[in-house]
């Protein structure tokens, strides 16, 4: 490595502390049976996966999970609907829950706001990914008649006569979901409609991260962002990145870096999604300090 190199990790990177507990909830089960089940990938990393694939973690798919019988089955941090639970009751099957606490909160708030519509022939309606797990999740508390927007340009699915609830996934940026409110809200003004309230549901942790991210890509010269490529968190915070830094660096381990990439720098940011592991940045760090 050529001595004038500094490289650095991003402490504020790594798992958040649903995902740490999901994975740490797994690795118990493992060390006391030798078959446990998980309903999706536990985190969108295929790394990470893989490793607990080897410890004894086996995936499955909702096709799967619908013919098993007397099996444990692991609940990821991003939830599930009720039907999954309904599922697990007729056939036996033990549930591991590692729900995230704060997702959890937010599918109870909205299953209370579905209610509540009901009553008033209102609209839930959820700024999200379609058919993100967490997204599922949350349809599933309003027996799946949630309108699902990923965009402004999606508002006209949203009948503004008629009362909204407004709820973000917990992973979206606060920027687009805020923007969102805004126009929102200034359609139902426009037409008299007061009965619009939008929920600040935006983890702490991930809407922080972005202003983290832009001091840390400033005190560097490029920026290796390590992130699964289905990681919508990963999506996120590489753009705050790049929007800093251009020649920002999206990979999925150190397989994809090459030599080239660093001549004439001086100053290496190594961070990643709240989905990507701590011990896989270090050892692009190791890597660096190898071959650079």
């Amino acid at each position: 490595m050529k001595k004038n190199i500094e490289i650095k990790i991003d402490q504020n990177a790594g798992f958040c502390f649903g995902v740490v507990a999901a994975i740490h909830r797994a690795e118990q089960e493992l060390l006391k049976t030798n078959k446990l089940y998980c309903l999706g990938d536990i985190v969108h990393n295929n790394v990470e996966v893989e490793r607990l694939a080897q410890k004894g973690l086996s995936v499955i798919t909702y096709s799967d999970f619908d013919k098993l019988s007397e099996a444990k089955v692991l609940i990821r941090a991003h939830g599930e609907p009720p039907t999954t639970y309904e599922k697990a009751e007729k056939h036996n099957i033990t549930l591991i829950d590692a729900t995230c606490p704060i997702v959890l909160h937010l599918q109870q708030r909205i299953k209370k706001g579905y209610e509540e519509m009901k009553s008033l022939n209102g609209q839930v309606v959820i700024f999200g990914k379609k058919g993100h797990a967490e997204v599922i999740g949350l349809q599933g508390q309003t027996e799946n008649s949630a309108i699902v927007i990923s965009s402004i340009d999606e508002m006209n699915c949203i009948d503004i006569n008629r009362p909204i609830r407004l709820y973000s996934q917990t992973t979206k940026s606060k920027e687009s979901y805020q923007e969102l409110i805004e126009q929102l809200s200034k359609k139902c003004s426009e037409i008299g409609n007061d009965n619009f309230i939008a929920y600040n549901t935006i983890c702490n942790r991930v809407a922080n991260r972005a202003s983290e991210l832009i001091e840390f890509a400033k005190s560097v010269d490029i920026i290796i962002f390590v992130s699964g490529t289905n990681s919508s968190n990963g999506k996120y915070l590489y753009e705050c990145c790049k929007k800093v830094k251009n020649n920002t660096l999206f990979i999925s381990d150190e397989k994809e870096l090459k030599v080239e990439m660093f001549e004439n720098i001086n100053k290496i940011g190594i961070t990643g999604a709240t989905s990507t592991p701590m011990w896989l940045m270090e050892k692009i760090e190791e890597w660096l300090h190898q071959n650079v």
